[in-house]
């Protein structure tokens, strides 16, 4: 068994199909399908249930994907190191991104280290945020940012960013009365959010704000990506939530963004780290990414 056994691996088990695990790798299905059977042979169990019509993993299949991928995230950021240490780098963060982190903030956070601490080289992940948390017990990342400031023991969630929420509104909408849009006026008309299966802390913590009005809102979509919100707005299916943050990056020309007249209205970002002594470049980092959290936003950019 090797590492090449365990990319094949992981891509048909994230796939659950031969042909695209096959396309993704650019092998040829047989050869790949052997290699399966080969691994599930030195390893003497069952990693799939193979059908007809599908595949799907087994009990052991499911625990050997986890440390698969840990595996192969230990020898990457191996690889990393020592790349890093060969090129004059003091050291590598692994920092995992869980969610939807404003690119406007963390462009500026990752600028700003660059001139601050370029000899400190930053390698960024994204993933689920249950798998960041384990992540994180497990040393595979160093901190990470997330919507979720509740954490199991171990772990350390710190506010770093608090993002005004805004109202995206379709042009030549009534809501574009409104300077800063009352709360209770939005919900009158069908929203567009984001998934709560997908999103899961970005939902909660708008479910939070729109339990402060009476009137129970109607949901005319969910979405998981922002871009796809802002095309429906722009259709008219409804009106969106983001945060000044995207906006700033994000601008549509037949979308119109307006502040929601609500002083609590606003997405947190957490960074998340173990607990325990930080190094010097992981409490430098934090320090950078609270320094950022203050920095003002170009509002004068918003419609």
């Amino acid at each position: 068994m090797n590492l090449r056994h365990l990319r094949c691996f992981i891509a048909v088990a994230e796939e659950l199909h031969f042909g695209r695990a096959a396309r993704r790798l650019h092998v040829e299905q047989s050869p790949l399908s052997r290699t399966i059977r080969q691994l599930e042979t030195d390893l003497g169990v069952t990693l799939l249930e193979r059908t007809p019509r599908s595949i799907r993993l087994t009990p052991a299949g499911q625990v050997f994907l986890e440390e698969a991928r840990r595996v192969l995230m230990v020898f990457e950021h191996a690889q990393t190191k020592a790349r890093a240490v060969a090129a004059g780098h003091r050291g590598t963060l692994r920092i995992a991104l869980a969610g939807g982190v404003g690119r406007t903030r963390l462009s500026a956070l990752l600028a700003l280290c660059r001139e601050e601490a370029p000899e400190v080289g930053i390698r960024l992940f994204e993933a689920p945020l249950s798998q960041v948390v384990g992540g994180l017990s497990n040393d595979l990342y160093d901190a990470a940012f997330a919507m979720a400031g509740e954490m199991e023991a171990g772990v350390v969630a710190r506010p770093v960013w608090q993002d005004p929420l805004v109202v995206a509104i379709p042009a030549r909408h009534p809501l574009l009365a409104h300077k800063r849009v009352p709360l209770d006026e939005v919900v009158g008309y069908p929203l567009v959010l984001c998934h709560p299966q997908v999103c899961q802390e970005c939902s909660r913590q708008c479910e939070r704000l729109l339990r402060l009005v009476e009137t129970p809102p109607v949901v005319a979509e969910y979405v998981t990506t922002h871009s796809l919100m802002l095309a429906l707005v722009a259709a008219g299916y409804g009106v969106g939530f983001s945060t000044a943050a995207h906006a700033v990056a994000c601008r549509q020309a037949d979308v119109i963004v307006r502040p929601l007249d609500e002083d609590s209205a606003a997405l947190t970002t957490y960074v998340l780290h173990p607990e325990g002594t930080m190094s010097e470049p992981l409490r430098h980092f934090i320090d950078r990414a609270q320094r950022v959290g203050h920095m003002p936003l170009d509002t004068q950019r918003l419609a």
